[in-house]
């Protein structure tokens, strides 16, 4: 298997991942506050590999995550463009950042994330998130240390095998 099929299968196998961790089920207290997966591993391949993923990706990443959960069609898709479209913006810095900084910035993302949820929730006329639900973008602010760090070593493994 060629060097560039190995880190395709990382990249999408890491999304399908994200997928699947974000379709499964937490007691009803949990729920709440369990981080949004695919915006982390998407923050995550934006920082460091953004050739694969632009903004059609993560609308076309959203849309698909949307049919997977039966929300609002489209709700998922815009938050994770703007949070796409924020991470290419400053993309140049976050890279550079040490892992604490990153770590603000992430929960910022997620954060502003929030927001735009409770606001497209607002203007549909849904219920508004519980008061727990923010919580969440902290808990993704403090585990991504650790999704980085995993991430980032597969990577390095895959550089480091031969061809």
């Amino acid at each position: 298997m060629s060097r560039r099929t190995r880190e395709q299968l990382l990249f999408y196998g890491s999304l399908a991942l994200a997928l699947l961790l974000m379709l499964v089920p937490l007691p009803q207290a949990l729920e709440p506050i369990k981080p949004w997966w695919p915006a982390l591993v998407l923050i995550y391949w934006t920082i460091e590999d953004a050739d694969h993923v632009g903004l059609g990706f993560a609308f076309g990443f959203g849309l698909l995550a949307d049919l997977l959960t039966g929300v609002m069609f489209g709700d998922q898709a815009l938050r994770l463009l703007v949070i796409v479209f924020i991470s290419l913006r400053f993309r140049a810095r976050l890279r550079f950042f040490p892992m604490y900084q990153q770590s603000a910035a992430v929960g910022v993302l997620l954060l502003n994330d929030a927001l735009l949820r409770t606001v497209i929730r607002a203007l549909a006329g849904l219920p508004l998130p519980s008061a727990a639900s923010w919580l969440a973008p902290i808990l993704g602010a403090l585990l991504w240390p650790f999704l980085f760090l995993l991430l980032d070593s597969l990577r390095a493994r895959l550089r480091d095998t031969s061809p």
